[in-house]
């Protein structure tokens, strides 16, 4: 859409100020509430620092538009929503904040936008990414598990991306098992995935299927036979396994999670 484009300068900052604000007032709230005479000197550099902050925002918000657009994939479909460049200011304005209060220090949320190439459509499997489960048979016999140690970095792709999850089941029971998982995990209310957005298949190639249909910039996933045959088709994919597989080609990439591909612990 091009209303973003044509919105004055001053109407830009306002509502960049607005954002910024947003995402900086409850860390500034106990600041401002201290009169201004009994504020330190780290104090009052903390809100030079937050205008500097704004200032540098709105400049990079200004070059920003062209270099966004020559990076746009042509073959991704968006709606008149997704075209909006509101996500996009959204990231930019969080990365300030970020840099504001951890000067020097990549927070999770920049690290996963960075290895993510700023990509903005991400799938993945469930079994042996997200989930303890390895195979659709352990979800017969036992409840699913969602790996604690997976949350941070699910939530952090949630929001910035659109997130798909897929997993190939063999029973109505077991699909019922990972949504209560998923739910119980509080992955429906913390972050920006709702159960329409998680499908199941009864084959290896339904997920397949499910990935081009989606035409993501990312997919994740531990089949070595799946990460190969979308390898022509999907811009990157990341391929979730303990051993590194004899052959790779340049836009899969191989980590034994998906916490230790974004560098957590």
């Amino acid at each position: 859409m091009a209303e973003s484009s044509s919105s004055s300068p001053s109407e830009e900052i306002v509502r960049l100020i607005k954002r910024l604000s947003s995402y900086v007032a409850f860390k500034m709230s106990s600041l401002f509430s201290t009169p201004i005479r009994n504020l330190d000197s780290r104090s009052i550099g903390a809100i030079a620092g937050l205008a500097i902050a704004v200032i540098f925002t709105w400049r990079a918000i200004r070059t920003q538009p062209g270099e966004t657009q020559r990076r746009r994939p042509k073959r991704r479909l968006q709606s008149p929503e997704s075209s909006s460049a509101a996500p996009d200011e959204d990231n930019g304005v969080q990365d300030v904040v970020d840099q504001f209060f951890h000067p020097g220090k990549p927070t999770l949320g920049q690290i996963v936008r960075q290895r993510l190439s700023e990509g903005r459509k991400v799938t993945c499997r469930l079994l042996g990414v997200i989930l303890e489960e390895s195979s659709p048979e352990e979800l017969q016999v036992k409840q699913a598990t969602v790996r604690s140690s997976v949350m941070e970095v699910l939530l952090e792709i949630t929001k910035s991306c659109d997130l798909y999850l897929m997993e190939r089941v063999v029973d109505d029971e077991s699909e019922a098992k990972v949504l209560q998982a998923l739910e119980t995990a509080g992955i429906f209310t913390s972050g920006g995935l709702v159960k329409d957005k998680v499908l199941f298949c009864s084959t290896e190639v339904g997920r397949t299927s499910f990935v081009r249909q989606l035409e993501p910039d990312w997919h994740i996933d531990t089949n070595p036979e799946i990460t190969t045959q979308l390898a022509r088709f999907i811009k990157f994919q990341l391929h979730v396994s303990a051993a590194k597989p004899e052959r790779t080609v340049p836009n899969v990439f191989t980590s034994q999670s998906i916490e230790q591909f974004f560098g957590c612990p």
